[in-house]
């Protein structure tokens, strides 16, 4: 009986694992960003020039290769009876030179912080684009998730149509009301008809942007957006805490600040070239089987062209000048974003807020009436209608409200570098 049953099992779980299988994903923006972080090509290309920018530290600091120099003396060994040769035993004398070149003292520790901020700056880019991929899917996401909500309502609408028309047809055949009045309905049905297939290219659209931020074919299925993301409490929203959030989290002011410390090196580095580099050197000259003789040898470059470095150490000044400049410029704007930002999700919520609890119950109770009242023959066709229409964009409004707090927080995400 054990036996069976676990064969049984093994069959279900087979008959199941194609249906797991073939389910698209889409319905939770989660699910979307976790593909996307895993298989979008734009953010694996940061990502690998950021891991090559980590390797270029350790050659930065490292001393140049040695050079080695062998010199063959006398080799047509002039006055001996020996004919010209090449080999060290068969020539006048041999001298190796082993020569290593050593830069001035802190010029590779200074070489060495550069390249790993040069390393945090690309760290810090991948990161922007991580968060501008992200804040991409979830805006995708969201409107995508307003356009079936909106499919949905125009199916309603459908409906609700056809069944008014069945009404006006059958109030008609008893001479209570026009002809007019079920030619309108049949042409609100064609209408209704003709935005469902607009909104089905629209849906299609939103498809394949969505498809192509998780590196997919265009065509590739996507499950129905199910919900959108819950938005965070108001108090978590307060822009004196974003703002320092923003400060220390924001990937784009965390490059700028790399980039800041590179150039603070380059300028130490650019004042380091006062001072000469050194080129150590030991030489044994070997005579015919063995070695007699030892020389050491010391170089260095003298810096006598002034003029060029100092032009060299206002460049680097320069350019540290431009990085601080231009951090506070990406500070500026990150800033004026988020204040921008918040703004817009604090009056998207109130309309959400006014038209859900106001507008949307006086439109349903407005309808309500008109059907009754056009059943009972006190209004006409185009009241009922315009009492449909105005429930169907108080609901629409709901939703596009909904959908313009998504996009906002989506972009004050993107700001901070993390989800709220």
């Amino acid at each position: 009986m054990r036996r069976g049953l676990y064969r049984a099992a093994a069959l279900l779980a087979l008959a199941a694992a194609p249906v797991w299988a073939d389910v698209p994903p889409g319905a939770s923006v989660e699910e979307l960003l976790a593909l996307a972080r895993s298989g979008n090509p734009e953010l694996a290309a940061m990502q690998f020039d950021a891991a090559a920018a980590g390797e270029r530290a350790l050659p930065a600091g490292a001393l140049p290769d040695p050079v080695l120099r062998i010199e063959p003396r006398n080799v047509n060994n002039y006055d001996s009876d020996a004919s010209p040769n090449l080999l060290p035993a068969r020539v006048g004398s041999t001298k190796y030179t082993l020569i290593q070149p050593v830069p001035f003292w802190g010029k590779r520790d200074l070489k060495r912080e550069a390249a790993e901020a040069a390393a945090d700056e690309a760290q810090g880019r991948a990161a922007a684009t991580w968060a501008d991929i992200a804040a991409k899917i979830k805006i995708a996401y969201a409107q995508n998730y307003q356009v079936a909500q909106s499919h949905r309502f125009a199916r309603e609408v459908l409906d609700f149509v056809a069944r008014l028309a069945g009404i006006a047809r059958v109030r008609y055949a008893n001479g209570l009301v026009p002809q007019q009045d079920a030619i309108r309905a049949e042409v609100e049905t064609s209408t209704m008809k003709g935005e469902l297939i607009a909104l089905a290219t629209e849906q299609h659209h939103a498809m394949i942007r969505i498809n192509s931020l998780l590196a997919r074919p265009a065509a590739a299925a996507l499950a129905e957006p199910q919900r959108l993301r819950p938005l965070p409490p108001p108090a978590r929203l307060d822009y004196a805490a974003l703002e320092q959030r923003l400060r220390d989290k924001n990937p784009l002011l965390f490059a700028e600040a790399a980039k800041i410390r590179t150039a603070e090196k380059n300028r130490e580095l650019a004042y380091k070239n006062r001072y000469p580099d050194f080129n150590l050197g030991i030489s044994p000259i070997q005579v015919r089987n063995r070695v007699t003789e030892w020389e050491l040898m010391v170089e260095l470059n003298i810096p006598l062209q002034q003029e060029s470095r100092r032009s060299q150490e206002r460049e680097a000044e320069r350019m540290l000048d431009a990085a601080r400049a231009r951090k506070e410029a990406t500070a500026n704007q990150v800033l004026a974003d988020l204040a921008e930002g918040l703004a817009s999700l604090e009056s998207a919520r109130q309309v959400e807020r006014l038209t859900a609890t106001s507008l949307l119950p006086q439109a349903e109770l407005s309808l309500q009436a008109a059907l009754a009242g056009y059943e009972n023959g006190k209004v006409d066709f185009a009241t009922v209608l315009d009492a449909q229409r105005q429930i169907r964009k108080a609901k629409q409004d709901v939703i596009r409200s909904q959908v313009e707090q998504q996009v906002r927080l989506a972009e004050i995400e993107r700001l901070l570098g993390e989800d709220i």
